[in-house]
């Protein structure tokens, strides 16, 4: 239940050392409950020489190796005859849900009741640190379905006592917002950039209607494109972070990181290149591990997982909130990020340059790239493409010069190939509904490597 701001003000709000000895008896119930219950765990602790009776605190899962959504597709059917990574009896399985499987086979998950009350605690914090309270209706665009966001939303605000307002897609008719008054919606930045267009060219402005915050995710985004967003709906934008495997963090309203539900989910950063752990304030992948409490139980559990996304621990001291769980920086897919002439760029890289304010009076926001071969040896050609309402009065000198200049702005090893000759980045206007990934199902893949396919 919701507490003076916290929704449970005694665990967010832990002393550091306390935390500490929370998350330490937590690593060892998991490890244990991991060796007695989970097939794939305890081949996995034989394989790998792992007493788990000496994994102690939380940094001893620094000498663990990692898994991954490989290691997952790898030990279910089809290739095993069972789904190695369950952890309880299938009578204890509440749910079964799947990934999306957009960059592979889906990877099946199961749920005890206990699971989803985690899942939807998590949300729940989130929640009620950007303000939302019992007085709050909400508009859920996300899917209901196999992956478990809108679901997991849906327990949360009920546990909270708002009223949910289960559309599951942003395509829905004015009237909702008209008629119940909804004060906040969930969805991706380009669902409500879209959905304010189509409000607007309806007459309607956000004067009109009741929103007075939006929840973002689903993908990671730009600052720039936030900020947008935020001054096209005129109300503050919230980020989340959730995925099937239980990360779920959010932002509070101090806007300074995402809060990680240290207590049920622990987080490392870790570095693929140098095969070992970071220290806070370096950029790597974010790798998790469920932590359930004394006597709890799990359907699936997952120790050392690799999300394949990036990210960095920003702070482990108290917020502006009260709130003493660590913040990390908004994460980015590693499969949206390339690498040209030895630096890395990631498809956010792009957004940030599109979504310049000087731009935004002659673009939508939406966009896409595409890296390639030049036509020389060792030339890089980068062609980004950005929609404009109406492409005869844009200023594509304006646009074309902020876009590089504050992409090359954040990447000096680029810049320094670009004045070189070395790479080239084309920018191309399309009028509403031109770019190629309007005819595309599923996510809109705005970063696509052509390089080496000729």
């Amino acid at each position: 239940m919701v507490n003076g701001g916290y929704f449970s003000r005694d665990i967010e709000t832990l002393e550091r050392s306390d935390l500490d000895a929370l998350i330490d008896e937590r690593v060892r119930y998991t490890v244990q409950y991991a060796a007695e219950h989970s097939p794939f765990y305890r081949h996995w602790f034989r394989e790998n020489r792992i007493e788990p009776d000496a994994i102690r605190v939380h940094e001893d899962l620094l000498e663990l190796p990692l898994i991954s959504g490989k290691s997952i597709r790898e030990h279910q059917p089809p290739v095993t005859p069972e789904f190695e990574f369950l952890s309880t009896r299938w009578e204890n399985v509440f749910s079964i849900q799947e990934t999306s499987g957009t960059s592979g086979t889906p990877k099946g998950f199961f749920l005890t009741w206990d699971d989803w009350k985690r899942y939807a605690e998590k949300y729940a914090r989130s929640f009620v640190s950007q303000g939302f309270s019992a007085n709050d209706r909400i508009v859920v665009c996300a899917s209901y379905g196999m992956n478990v966001g809108a679901n997991t939303m849906t327990i949360a605000a009920r546990r909270i006592g708002m009223g949910i307002i289960p559309v599951g897609k942003c395509a829905f008719d004015s009237r909702i917002l008209r008629n119940y008054r909804p004060t906040a919606i969930i969805g991706s930045v380009f669902k409500l950039l879209r959905l304010h267009r189509r409000l607007k060219a309806e007459g309607i402005t956000p004067g009109d209607i009741a929103i007075n915050k939006l929840v973002v995710g689903g993908e990671s985004f730009a600052d720039e494109s936030r900020r947008y967003l935020a001054e096209q709906w005129d109300c503050p934008v919230y980020n989340t972070y959730g995925s099937t495997e239980g990360t779920m963090c959010g932002e509070c309203r101090e806007l300074n990181g995402l809060h990680v539900p240290e207590d049920l989910v622990h987080l490392d950063v870790y570095d693929p290149q140098m095969q070992e752990f970071v220290p806070d304030g370096e950029c790597g992948r974010a790798v998790l591990t469920t932590l359930l409490p004394e006597g709890g139980k799990s359907g699936m559990l997952l120790i050392n997982y690799d999300t394949e996304d990036t990210t960095v621990i920003l702070s482990r001291e108290r917020c502006g909130c009260g709130r003493t769980h660590m913040r990390i920086y908004n994460p980015q897919r590693e499969a949206e990020t390339a690498w040209i002439f030895g630096n890395a760029m990631n498809r956010v890289d792009i957004e940030a340059a599109v979504f310049q304010p000087e731009n935004m009076d002659y673009l939508s926001g939406e966009y896409e790239a595409t890296i390639s071969d030049g036509e020389v040896q060792d030339e890089v050609v980068l062609s980004i493409s950005v929609e404009c309402p109406d492409v005869d009065r844009c200023d594509r000198k304006l646009v074309e010069d902020h876009l590089i200049e504050r992409f090359l702005e954040h990447k000096p090893g680029l810049a320094d190939q670009y004045h070189g000759g070395n790479l080239k980045i084309p920018v191309s206007f399309t009028g509403p509904g031109g770019l190629k990934l309007n005819t595309t199902k599923g996510r809109p893949k705005r970063l696509i490597d052509r390089r080496g396919t000729a």
